[in-house]
């Protein structure tokens, strides 16, 4: 069932069944037909069409992010700036895709070669509720301009957000049978998988879910994407100024109220500055981050996506602090609604859950550091390895640190976010492949060799 549920209030909205196998096995059966046309488009045909589709998002801004508002409790005007990125990405393709898909000659030894570049089919779309838009986006837009076509399951909570996505890009002129949108369960994903008609799978979600569709893909010898869980390190190892760099980690942890990916989930800092930090840390985000009504742009802490979100990351705070650590701000549950306070927590060791789990919601980790290889110690001591960043006035300093850091991204004094032309991926368990920038064409592109 998909369901939409208000998580600032609890109201249950709107109820809409699941797909039946024989609805599923038609929309693959679409996409698969769907592809021998579009693929025969030529790629500035499809990349106007992908271009008419950026303009399409940002005229809907206001109505995608009141969608998001109501079906996962994003704050409105964050909303607003996720429909931004998503057209950032749409004209990045739109504009580049040409160039970059352009033949790449080589000069062999032997001879020249040409190295051509092609879709390979009909792709699934496997997609979380965190960020509704921006990542069907980052999944969609490289692949439609390189020629495949896509099926797309989103989260059973975002079916508005879904349906919206899909009116937009039919609109913009992508057929019918190019892009499809379903209300597939995820008991019908294997099925999906084990269809040859499907050529590959990208999924964004939790570890378990990734787990789950890397092995039926494997099984079934099919390209796999896959955006995981993150529990990103954020070095302090100096500042000029503490309380810039306090309020510019905090907001950067409470963005989407701590549901991201590559938030900076631990806060590893040096020992001359941590006292202070927590400090200020825990005083900021009890006074700044009030928990409030997501719809008024006011609000600085929305509620998380659902009710057993919110009382899974609590469950996860009180878990830390029985096994020893230290609450220093927050932690409680506050309703109605699935709203959690934002919360600081210090004194985590190893031998508790927090220190290695993935925690999805508005809580800071701090850890102290006595020196800069500690802090990469720790920074690395982690079964994730999505994003990063270092914080100082040092950019040399800064740069030989994030070197050192196993991700698969880090940002110098910024952490989190995205943009259309940077590759977005990470290491260990927090995923496979890449996604954006020239990258975002490849994972599900056949690079043809021609021998001239």
């Amino acid at each position: 069932m998909y369901t939409v549920t208000n998580p600032a209030t609890g109201e249950l909205v709107e109820e809409i069944e699941n797909a039946t196998d024989e609805e599923v096995r038609a929309a693959i059966e679409r996409v698969h037909h769907g592809y021998s046309s579009w693929r025969r488009r030529p790629v500035a045909e499809r990349a106007k069409i992908v271009s008419r589709a950026a303009e399409l998002f940002a005229e809907r801004a206001d109505e995608l992010a009141a969608i998001m508002t109501l079906e996962m409790g994003k704050r409105i005007n964050e909303g607003r700036g996720e429909v931004g990125i998503v057209v950032d990405i749409f004209d990045y393709y739109a504009d580049n895709g040409p160039a970059l898909l352009a033949d790449e000659p080589l000069e062999l030894r032997s001879g020249p070669a040409v190295i051509v570049k092609q879709p390979i089919g009909a792709l699934l779309g496997v997609m979380p509720w965190n960020f509704p838009c921006y990542q069907v986006a980052r999944f969609v837009a490289p692949n439609l301009v390189l020629g495949n076509t896509i099926l797309l399951k989103h989260a059973s909570i975002c079916p508005r957000s879904a349906a919206a996505i899909a009116e937009i890009l039919h609109d913009a002129g992508v057929p019918e049978d190019v892009y499809v949108n379903t209300f597939a369960s995820s008991r019908q994903v294997p099925a999906i998988l084990a269809d040859p008609r499907i050529a590959g799978v990208s999924l964004t979600g939790s570890e378990p879910a990734g787990i789950s569709v890397a092995t039926e893909a494997g099984r079934n010898l099919k390209r796999t994407v896959l955006e995981l869980g993150g529990s990103d390190p954020l070095i302090v190892l100096d500042t000029a100024d503490l309380d810039e760099t306090v309020k510019a980690t905090a907001t950067a942890r409470m963005r989407n109220c701590g549901q991201s990916c590559n938030a900076p989930k631990r806060m590893i800092v040096l020992a001359e500055l941590y006292d202070e930090f927590v400090d200020r840390m825990s005083k900021h985000v009890t006074d700044f981050f009030q928990p409030g009504d997501p719809a008024d742009p006011a609000t600085k802490l929305p509620p998380l996506a659902s009710s057993s979100a919110a009382d899974e990351v609590a469950g996860q705070v009180r878990r830390a602090v029985e096994q020893g650590a230290t609450l220093r701000a927050g932690g409680n549950r506050v309703g109605p609604g699935a709203y959690l306070e934002a919360t600081v927590l210090t004194d985590v060791t190893p031998e508790m859950d927090a220190y290695r789990e993935e925690i999805f919601g508005p809580v800071v980790l701090v850890f102290r550091a006595s020196t800069e290889d500690e802090a990469v110690a720790i920074a690395n001591d982690s079964p994730f390895g999505l994003g990063a960043s270092v914080w100082g006035t040092d950019p040399e300093r800064m740069r030989r640190v994030a070197e050192r850091i196993e991700a698969g991204m880090v940002y110098l004094n910024r952490a989190g976010g995205s943009v259309a032309d940077l590759p977005f991926g990470g290491i260990k368990r927090s995923g496979i492949g890449r996604e954006l920038g020239a990258a975002g064409f490849e994972e599900f592109m056949n690079k043809k060799s021609i021998r001239l």
